[in-house]
């Protein structure tokens, strides 16, 4: 099957090697423009992804988030963030979801996304928590223009594929973050303080998804740091 997507209003559909799959799509006043592949938490392209979306297309980024879970159970959408039930339901998509084929679909969202007409071609990655392991994942095994991962849960599982990054990668870490450990942490910033294309920024006191604009852990002046860092990051390597 072709790697190329079909628009609609707000939404495109990516024609991957694996099969077709949504994504919503946010787009900014001025194209031609580099875009911004946006990659979920376990949570769906929720109303949070689809704002951070919005974020980027006011920066002057074409965004598109694809649905990671369309293998699953397509169209997820958990916007209640702090309930148990959307938690549950989250950790359970999140623990089945195949990493592997993931990075085939980010790939094929990738080169969709860079074919679009209002699309310069350069396309980075950006993601959070499941969605920022995936960002690591596809950098080091397919190549990407940027990589941007907000608090990857499980990146350290996969240090010995460092060798292949070649693409400029931003990471953050929140000091504090419940689900990647200090230790962790420590091993994520060595093996990436080897790589010249790689910048890691750690923000003290902050928890798992500091940046996330419902999440219990919320920090506006952090997640203002961060995002001006990422805004930044992506001009730089994209324009």
């Amino acid at each position: 099957m072709s790697e190329q997507g079909t628009m609609m209003n707000d939404h495109m559909t990516i024609k991957g090697r694996d099969g077709a799959f949504g994504a919503y799509v946010s787009r900014p006043n001025t194209l031609l423009a580099p875009a911004v592949v946006v990659l979920q938490e376990l949570f769906g392209v929720n109303a949070d992804i689809r704002k951070t979306c919005g974020e980027l297309a006011e920066q002057g980024f074409l965004a598109v988030a694809p649905d990671l879970f369309w293998r699953q159970e397509p169209g997820v959408d958990l916007s209640n963030v702090t309930s148990e039930a959307d938690w549950q339901h989250g950790v359970r998509l999140y623990q089945a979801y195949d990493r592997d084929a993931g990075v085939r679909d980010i790939k094929d969202t990738v080169n969709a996304v860079a074919k679009l007409a209002g699309c310069t071609g350069r396309v980075a990655v950006l993601g959070y928590c499941l969605g920022a392991l995936m960002v690591f994942l596809t950098a080091v095994r397919d190549g990407v223009d940027a990589g941007v991962a907000y608090h990857g849960g499980d990146t350290e599982k996969y240090l010995d594929e460092v060798d292949g990054l070649h693409a400029p990668l931003l990471m953050h870490l929140a000091e504090e973050d419940e689900f990647i450990s200090k230790a962790a942490q420590t091993e994520i910033k060595a093996a990436l303080a080897k790589k010249s294309s790689a910048t890691v920024y750690s923000y003290p006191g902050q928890n798992h998804a500091f940046s996330r604009h419902s999440g219990a852990h919320y920090n506006a002046e952090a997640a203002a740091l961060a995002h001006e860092r990422t805004y930044a990051f992506l001009n730089r390597q994209l324009r």
